[in-house]
């Protein structure tokens, strides 16, 4: 019975992880997906810190779990309980980890709201100027999304105009209807809407149209995080029973 048991428990335990495997793989490649993906992304990521940083953190996270949830499956098939407790050791961090950064999130939550992106805008967006990191990613952000502002083209009309501008515009060009959404896209009618004709113009905010954009996938990534968590869990307790176990 013993035998048995023991046997269920290291078939249990390379399943779990292969799931971390899997998992891994998933993140490596979501990773690898946000950093050079050409739509504009790679961009805003960038000139992003903490989402630069956090880019990183996916990539090596996944790149880790894809490597343990190798050794895991590799401990649990030949009952070694070395890499059984190296995997059990570094499953234990990776899972204190991925815990302070969703507490971290949930802090830090109240600098993803409308009024800190707006406030923002209007600090620091410097309208066409190109050299400035965070100009050019919002005019980015724009172009890719077709919105305008944060919360419209109303977010521009307290920012300065371009002192050589021969045309008094509240809106940026970046908020202008193209054929084609990508800085290499034709304008429908650049003079008109920048003259102030609302047809030409973007009317939508960035902050609802990005948030119903990935509002589905913000839901799915949360699904995946408490799935991945609890699988680590099991994992752990699988590997720490299966270490026992082996004589």
């Amino acid at each position: 019975m013993e035998g048995d048991c023991l046997s269920c428990m290291k078939y249990l335990m390379f399943l779990f992880n292969f799931f971390i495997f899997l998992g891994g793989a998933c993140l490596l490649g979501l990773g690898i997906w946000v950093i050079v993906d050409p739509t504009g992304f790679r961009e805003i990521v960038a000139a992003n810190p903490l989402l630069f940083t956090g880019a990183y953190i996916m990539l090596a996270m996944g790149a880790m779990l894809f490597l343990l949830g190798f050794l895991g499956c590799c401990g649990a098939i030949r009952e070694n309980k070395c890499l059984l407790l190296f995997f059990f050791m570094f499953i234990l961090l990776i899972f204190l980890a991925e815990l302070s950064a969703a507490i971290l999130a949930f802090i830090f939550r109240e600098n993803l709201t409308r009024e800190f992106f707006t406030k923002e805008l209007k600090k620091h967006y410097q309208r066409n100027n190109d050299t400035d990191v965070f100009s050019s990613t919002w005019n980015s952000v724009m172009i890719t999304f077709a919105c305008c502002g944060v919360n419209g083209p109303e977010d521009f009309e307290a920012i300065p105009h371009h002192p050589y501008s021969s045309v008094e515009k509240a809106t940026p060009e970046a908020c202008c209807q193209r054929e084609l959404q990508s800085r290499e896209g034709m304008f429908v009618n650049k003079e008109a809407c920048l003259t102030g004709i609302e047809r030409f113009q973007n009317r939508q905010g960035c902050y609802t149209v990005i948030l119903n954009s990935f509002e589905t996938y913000v839901y799915l990534a949360g699904a995946l995080a408490i799935g991945v968590l609890a699988i680590e869990l099991f994992a752990m307790i699988f590997a720490m029973c299966l270490f026992r176990g082996i004589q």
